[in-house]
This record gives structure tokens, C-alpha cells and sequence, in this order.
């Protein structure tokens, strides 16, 4: 049986603020499959669609320290991300997979996928996120529509705690937290990988396993940003 089709975008240190956008724009204009891996952002909070910055965030402190808010097209909770975030978004067409398009049957797909990329001991899926162990290493969130559906994912390559600290303790959180700071509750997934492109390699490999890969520049498909679709990605704070 032939292989379907996957377009792959590989970004580095892009605006996760556009890439957003760009995601958006992919996801209402085309009927393509798409993967967007990127390697960093300048520093971004990034809320779920129904996200309250006052709920979600320490506006104090980003009044003292700035930082952009960004509201994003897909649910999900609220992240810090910067230049150790790793980022991959997947964008496809529901009728190319065996499974329902349903958010737990996404997620198991997922896990699977990873496992198989990064081949960590103690790598799974727990409620909504990625860990190693009891520890997140990775948020998820989705967008699911008539023909289309988006899983895209945070990881944390590192991270600083004075960057988490930006981040209110949230009011629904995962059971398995169990009232955990960030710190003891997050894990680095530099302590698993030798590096960054061993990440990117191993998700590389597994896509060219499962897809034909056509890999693409941001440029050829960057003029999407500007078309007349609908947009929700936006930011809220500057």
C-alpha cells in the first residue's frame, strides 16, 4: 500500500507566535498533511484559546519583566517556551489514519509515535501530557474539525525556573501532578538525548518510516500568513 504524502516545514528559532499563525493557515487553506518541527522561540507565553491571562499568569511580573502573551488557535493549558523549547506540530487530514479522530485515540497515536522516535525507558503518554518516569517532559494540545485535525506539542529540551515562574499555579491541573511545583513536577529531556538533532533525527526517521516526506521551505508557503481565512491566533499582551 502506497504511503500517504507528508509535507515537513523545518523551522529554527522561529517566532512560535507565527508559527502559530502559519499552522492556522495551513489547517483552513490546504488539504495537505503537514509537519512543522522548530527548534526554539524568542520567549512566548502561549494560552489555550479559553485561557485568562489573570487565571494563567503572574501579570506582575510580566509587567516588571516582559514577556508577550500569545492566545493560540487550539484548547489546552498555558506554557512558558523559549530558545530549549522543542516544538513539532502535526496537521492532518482525518481519513489518512485507521484510528478516530477523537482526542484519546490522537494521543495514543502520539505516544506511540514518540516512543518509537526517541526510544526513552519510561516514555509514555499520562492524562494529557508526555513523561518520563513521573515527570513531564512534553504539553499537547489539539484542534479537531470536520476533515482535519491538528496535535501539536512543547518540549522541554531545558528550561529555566525563573522562566516558570511567569506561570501561575494553574487551577485544573493533571491528577498526577498531585500539587507539585514546576520544578519537581517538569524533567529536562536533555538528561535522556545526547542532544538536540539526535531529537530531530529520531522524528525524522520515524516520518520517512510512515510517509512519503516532502520536505518544503517556510517560504514557499510563508504567503498563507497574509490570505483571507479565519485567524484566532493573536496576541494579548504585548
Amino acid at each position: 500500500m502506497p504511503k500517504e504524502t507528508l509535507h515537513l516545514i523545518t523551522l529554527t528559532d522561529h517566532d512560535i507566535h507565527e508559527q502559530l499563525l502559519l499552522e492556522e493557515a495551513l489547517l483552513r487553506t490546504t488539504e495537505k498533511n503537514w509537519c512543522i518541527l522548530n527548534h526554539g522561540s524568542p520567549p512566548r507565553i502561549v494560552m489555550g484559546i479559553s485561557g485568562k491571562p489573570e487565571h494563567l499568569v503572574d501579570l506582575d511580573k510580566v509587567a516588571s519583566s516582559p514577556v508577550p502573551i500569545i492566545k493560540r488557535y487550539s484548547g489546552g493549558g498555558t506554557v512558558i517556551v523559549d530558545s530549549d523549547t522543542l516544538f513539532v506540530s502535526f496537521i492532518f487530514q482525518k481519513n489518512i489514519h485507521s484510528f478516530p479522530c477523537y482526542p484519546e485515540p490522537i494521543l495514543r497515536w502520539s505516544e506511540k509515535f514518540y516512543q518509537e522516535a526517541f526510544d526513552i525507558p519510561d516514555f509514555q503518554l499520562r492524562e494529557n501530557d508526555y513523561v518520563i518516569g513521573e515527570k513531564k517532559c512534553g504539553g499537547n494540545a489539539q484542534y479537531i474539525k470536520k476533515n482535519r485535525f491538528v496535535h501539536h506539542t512543547t518540549f522541554l529540551w531545558d528550561f529555566k525556573q525563573t522562566q516558570m515562574d511567569y506561570l501561575l499555579h494553574p487551577q485544573k491541573t493533571p491528577i498526577y501532578r498531585a500539587g507539585r511545583s514546576h520544578d519537581a513536577f517538569l524533567c529536562r529531556l536533555k538528561d535522556y538525548l545526547p542532544s538536540e538533532q539526535t531529537f530531530f533525527q529520531g522524528i525524522h526517521q520515524t516520518l520517512q518510516k510512515r510517509y512519503h516526506l516532502s520536505e518544503l521551505p517556510f517560504s514557499s508557503v510563508s504567503s498563507l500568513l497574509s490570505g483571507d481565512h479565519r485567524k484566532t491566533t493573536a496576541q494579548v499582551i504585548t
